[in-house]
């Protein structure tokens, strides 16, 4: 995550954020845990100041119009959650895979 996001997300920060992007939202002990179009599940949860674990289980029987808006839903979550682009995670994955922090 950016700096500071941590402070926009605490508290129900990032559920406010999944309830603006996915709708419905419940809480499961730590875990905020909802579903949309392609997603059956999502788990998002808060795991310390610079992390964010997010877990999704997903129907690959959708119509691919559904699967497109999903995706599209998935990376605005994303982005809004971390502050980061698909374009800028996908660039700090790679550079950790290089050198070998993953």
């Amino acid at each position: 995550m950016k700096k500071g996001k941590y402070e926009e997300l605490e508290g129900e920060g990032l559920k406010s954020i999944m309830e603006e992007v996915f709708g419905t939202v419940t809480r499961e002990g730590d875990l905020y845990v909802t579903s949309y179009g392609a997603l059956k599940r999502l788990e998002a949860k808060l795991v310390g100041k610079s992390a964010l674990y997010v877990s999704t289980e997903s129907d690959t029987s959708v119509p691919e119009a559904v699967g497109v808006e999903t995706i599209k839903r998935f990376n605005q979550f994303l982005e809004r959650a971390t502050g980061y682009t698909a374009k800028e995670r996908k660039n700090r994955l790679q550079k950790k895979a290089r050198e070998g922090k993953l």
